[in-house]
């Protein structure tokens, strides 16, 4: 509908929707001759990059599937994915070429590589591998592939929290109904259908969007999608950096940032302040996928009093769930509280729909257009994917509450809150007390075992520059907006929080730490002051 429109913005490239029609058909069409077909998996291990997304939108043009290869993975965990995926064929940047020489020969079944050019002299001579520009060059761009089918299959791999990487399969019309532009995510309705939306955008021009997590993380990919779909540009860096986003929207005009809590937010407000960069094109700053904390938010409130600035909920297992405006009288301490999607409910521990109001504590669960399962793994499908009431529902393991007013707030991932005698606390709820300190700049927070409550909550905290925040010190700040109960008894001061690229917490890293170190103060609390 607007080939010459740019389409795709990455550091100092940028293709037309043409172009990028053209490139994607002629990889197509290279794979299709290394025998890529319906239903095979294609690995994409790559920073943020035109060349990523043309290897995506290739193999959804020959009805295979694309696999998200993390590039912070070592070689163990690459041979799993690979391997569980059961990928065919890899497109990788060249500075991964010695993990790649290392696993391929543990996967006899990955039989064709291609290798992208990304300025790095690591060295692929130790496998068979086609360049990719090569290997485009030699290709005819025209777009004859078979008919395609709303039952195409969408996979995204997903670290979660614990445990190995799982794939989370859907049909492509689903996700794209809940992710890639198939609802109005204000509104809640659906859009008829992808004609409608991108004959709104080719007339409109769209919005410029700039997702800033990596295009391994699905709020990238579809916040990418979304914009494809509705004829829209798109703006990457290859790698987050935060000064590199505020030039990148100074320099493309950037109107909506999407980011993923305060691992993006925080940096990105100070490195604001630092650049004294113009960001009048940006009128709304969307944070989903992790915890965005008061403090932070009133940050952006202060500094870009006109820019809508949203807090949505959702999961690789249920993707969009509800969003809310963030206002000044609105923040607080707990998770977000959102206006819910009209197919998401709150259930208790038997499956029973909970009413709004009643202050119980449960756990999120939605309907409608929800995945197909785990690849490979029926029996975390089963565990994950229930009947309630008669109706299958997905029930990624959010605990959450429902409002009267039929908002949902979102507490926290069942299995990282803490039971510390008898009562339960949600890592991200002190999480947000603790980083409006002035001395931290990030903290994750866990539970260690304790002989008298079971579990103490631990904080590892991360200072600022020069700072070293004392134990007694965050113990009174916290206090101020949160019960005494769920305050920080032993603190362990670190260099550096260890987060996913996609700035996901990295709960077993912080419990790992917390095992292998002394912690750098304990308080042990009286049975009198332990109960406040």
């Amino acid at each position: 509908m607007v080939p010459e429109r740019v389409a795709v913005v990455c550091g100092e490239r940028q293709v037309t929707f043409a172009e990028l029609e053209q490139r994607s058909n002629q990889l197509a069409h290279h794979l299709a001759e290394r025998g890529v077909g319906p239903g095979a998996h294609i690995g994409v291990y790559s920073r943020n990059s035109i060349e990523a997304l043309e290897a995506m939108l290739a193999a959804y043009k020959l009805r295979a599937v694309a696999i998200n290869v993390n590039y912070r993975y070592v070689p163990a965990e690459l041979q799993y994915i690979f391997s569980n995926a059961d990928m065919v064929a890899l497109v990788h940047e060249r500075r991964y070429s010695d993990h790649v020489a290392e696993v391929l020969p543990q996967v006899p079944n990955l039989n064709h590589v291609l290798v992208i050019e990304d300025g790095s002299d690591a060295d692929h001579s130790r496998y068979d591998a086609a360049e990719y520009e090569a290997a485009l060059a030699a290709q005819r761009a025209d777009r004859d592939f078979a008919e395609r089918s709303a039952d195409d299959l969408y996979l995204l791999y997903t670290g979660g929290t614990t445990g190995m990487p799982k794939g989370v399969m859907w049909r492509q019309e689903d996700v794209w109904r809940v992710l890639g532009g198939g609802i109005d995510f204000m509104t809640g309705e659906y859009v008829k259908d992808e004609w409608e939306l991108a004959r709104t955008g080719a007339e409109t021009g769209g919005l410029v969007r700039l997702p800033a997590a990596p295009f391994i993380h699905g709020a990238a990919q579809w916040a990418t999608f979304g914009n494809l779909f509705a004829c829209a540009t798109t703006v990457f860096v290859p790698e987050f950096d935060p000064h590199e986003v505020w030039r990148a929207v100074e320099k493309n005009k950037v109107n909506v940032l999407a980011i993923v809590g305060d691992a993006m937010a925080r940096p990105m407000i100070e490195a604001y302040h630092e650049g004294e960069y113009d960001a009048s094109s940006v009128v709304a700053i969307s944070s989903t996928a992790a915890l965005f904390s008061t403090s932070v938010k009133h940050q952006y409130l202060e500094e870009l009093p006109n820019v809508v600035i949203t807090d949505a909920i959702g999961s690789s297992e249920t993707g969009f769930g509800g969003i809310g405006i963030v206002t000044k009288d609105g923040v607080q301490t707990e998770g977000p509280r959102v206006t819910a999607d009209k197919k998401l409910i709150v259930i208790d521990d038997e499956n029973r729909p909970l009413e709004p109001g009643t202050g119980q504590v449960g756990w999120l669960a939605k309907t409608g257009h929800v995945p197909l399962g785990y690849y490979k793994d029926p029996e975390k499908s089963a565990s994950v994917f229930v009947e309630v009431d008669g109706t299958r529902y997905v029930v990624p393991g959010d605990y959450a509450r429902l409002e009267a007013d039929g908002t949902v707030t979102l507490l926290g991932r069942g299995n990282m809150s803490i039971n510390t005698g008898g009562e339960k606390v949600f890592p991200e709820e002190v999480e947000s007390a603790l980083k409006s300190h002035p001395d931290v700049f990030d903290v994750l927070v866990v539970g260690v075992p304790d002989e008298r409550m079971g579990q103490r909550v631990a904080a590892l905290v991360q200072p600022r520059e020069g700072a070293a925040p004392k134990l007694a010190e965050l113990d009174a700040h916290a206090r101020e907006v949160i019960a005494g109960y769920k305050v920080p008894r032993s603190l362990w001061l670190v260099d550096q929080i260890t987060r996913s690229p996609s700035g996901k917490p990295d709960y077993p890293w912080a419990r790992k730490h917390t095992e292998a170190h002394e912690p750098t103060e304990v308080n042990e609390p009286s049975r009198k002051s332990a109960a406040r």
